[in-house]
This record gives C-alpha cells, sequence and structure tokens, in this order.
C-alpha cells in the first residue's frame, strides 16, 4: 500500500485498534484527540487512548479545544488523507475539502441508520437484531457524505454495548484496511445515502440514562445493556442513585406498580415493568462498588430493599 501522508483523527478506545494498523500501514503525521479530561482518583488528568498510542509511537499528538477555531496545525501538514474515527467534535469544512484522497470517516452504524455519535448504544437500545460499519466520505452535513463500503454484524439479543463496542471496533479496522487502496487508486464507489431511511443516535443524555420501570420489560432490558458499562442506566431509590448494568427478563406477569422490588434472592432483584418482571443482577449504588447483586445482599438489610419503589 502506498504510504500516503495520513491525519487520524480519533480520541476512545474503539479507535485504538484503527491507528495502531493504520501506523504499521500509512504514514501518520498527527494523531488529533479531544483534550484531556478524564482523571484518576488522585486528579490526575489522563491521557485519552488513541493519544498514549501516538505517544508510544513518537507521533504528534493535537487536542483542540473546539476544532472549528484552531484547526490549522491539520493544514500546515499538508495530509493527503484524513481519517477520523470517533473524534468526538464536528469537523470544519476547510479540513474536510483539504486533503487529496479525502476525508474518511469510520462510522458504527449501517447508514443512514443511526447517523450521530452514539449509534452504538441506539441499535441496542432500541432492539436492533443487526447493524455494522461504514467507511463513507464525509461532509457538512453530520454522517451524510457518500459511502464506499459496509460490513454487517449481529447483536446477540445478550449482548451489551461493551462486547458489541469491542467487536466493532474489530470490524472497523478490518473494513478501513480492506478498503483504503481503492480510496488512494480512487477506483472507490460511491454511493448516495438514501435520506428517506434516515434515523439518528445522536448521544446519550441524562435523560435517556434513566430507566422507566413504567414501561415494557423488553424496553427496561434493551436500555439496561445498550449503556452497559458507559454512560450506565440508574434509577433512584432509597434515595440514592444506583447504576444498573445488566439484567434478565422473565415471563412473570407483574402484579404490582411498577418500579417495585416484587423479591430478592442471591441471583438478583425481580422488579414490576409494565407488563412483566425483569431481573437486576448487577448493579452500583451510590458510593459503594460495583457488583452482583448477589454480593451486594450480604452488606444489606433485605427489608430496606423488598417492597421499595425504583423511581
Amino acid at each position: 500500500m502506498k504510504k500516503v501522508r495520513t491525519i487520524f483523527m480519533g480520541t476512545p478506545t474503539f479507535s485504538v485498534p484503527i491507528l495502531e494498523e493504520l501506523i504499521q500501514s500509512l504514514d501518520i503525521v498527527l494523531v488529533v484527540c479531544q483534550p484531556d479530561k478524564e482523571k484518576d482518583r488522585k486528579g490526575n488528568l489522563l491521557f485519552p487512548p488513541c493519544k498514549k498510542v501516538a505517544l508510544e509511537h513518537n507521533i504528534e499528538v493535537f487536542q483542540p479545544v473546539k476544532i472549528k477555531d484552531n484547526y490549522q496545525k491539520i493544514l500546515d501538514k499538508d495530509p493527503e488523507l484524513i481519517i477520523t474515527a470517533a473524534y468526538g467534535q464536528i469537523i470544519p469544512e476547510q479540513i474536510l475539502t483539504f486533503p487529496k484522497y479525502g476525508c474518511i470517516n469510520v462510522h458504527g452504524s449501517l447508514l443512514p441508520r443511526w447517523r450521530g455519535g452514539a449509534p452504538i448504544h441506539h441499535a441496542i437500545m432500541n432492539g436492533d437484531s443487526k447493524t455494522g460499519i461504514t467507511i463513507m466520505y464525509m461532509d457538512k452535513k453530520m454522517d451524510s457524505g457518500d459511502i464506499i463500503s459496509q460490513r454487517e454484524i449481529e447483536i446477540d439479543e445478550k449482548m451489551n454495548l461493551d462486547e458489541l463496542y469491542d467487536k466493532m471496533s474489530l470490524l472497523g479496522r478490518d473494513l478501513l484496511m480492506e478498503t483504503i487502496p481503492s480510496i488512494i487508486a480512487q477506483t472507490n464507489k460511491r454511493i448516495k445515502q438514501d435520506e428517506s431511511k434516515v434515523t439518528f443516535g445522536l448521544n446519550i443524555t441524562k435523560e435517556e440514562e434513566k430507566i422507566n420501570f413504567n414501561d415494557l420489560a423488553i424496553n427496561i432490558y434493551n436500555r439496561i445493556r445498550g449503556l452497559s458499562s458507559v454512560p450506565g442506566a440508574f434509577a433512584m431509590i432509597n434515595g440514592k442513585r444506583m447504576k444498573i448494568y445488566r439484567s434478565e427478563l422473565t415471563n412473570i406477569p407483574s402484579l404490582k406498580a411498577y418500579g417495585v422490588i416484587e423479591s430478592i434472592d442471591d441471583r438478583g432483584f425481580l422488579v414490576n415493568t409494565r407488563d412483566y418482571l425483569i431481573k437486576i443482577t448487577e448493579i452500583k449504588l451510590e458510593g459503594k462498588k460495583r457488583c452482583q447483586v448477589m454480593d451486594f445482599i450480604n452488606g444489606i438489610k433485605i427489608s430496606e430493599y423488598l417492597g421499595a419503589r425504583f423511581e
């Protein structure tokens, strides 16, 4: 493969396998990440995952707070190709139109379905049976550019966000590496998106993280696994926030008010919903560590939770 001058733009763990492979195949002259934001327990800022990889390979890193106001360094590197994967900011048109071979995005859905910053979350939360990766040309309108290639992946009904995220990261890496030669040779396809089939998977809001137990059990189950483990679905109980990471469906009809804990055993809380009881099996109570319910009940008075209601 011709080693064209390339800038990579990506931030989280999803982007890491893609960046690592590109470093072996192209001339990566700059890695652009979001600014350092996460902190460790001591309050020290942590490097984004892609920044760590770049520094390990002695590649310059650029972290503009607002790329729309600070992008000249990218143009000064005179890239022939720009590749983005979960970068996290809207990229200005001055960058999109600059590289000889275009600005290419690795997107975590089968576009035009789930345009936006959280397509993997929304695919699971919606109960989709499949999703995939799209390699596309970037356009000034969000995720609206021409499609170059796509590949599907099935979503198992028990799969959570973390599991699908990891699989799609590798799928994105592999499909991109298969597609790049045709992009450089300029022999690739350009498929217009069908605007009548557009759906949006925008970044998850605080409201979407909260579980409404006055909903069908299947919808609650999909929300929990679609947000596990980041940011994590939650509900309030006994005045405290409880994150809920895993649950199981049952065929036991609900007979009490929604959100009421029907029973507790070492396998979980059985909670009433609009139709069937749902079993909550992995949690994190505010101020406590993440754990299985079987471990949680060893340190509580069951009477404080049995019959209590999630709000």
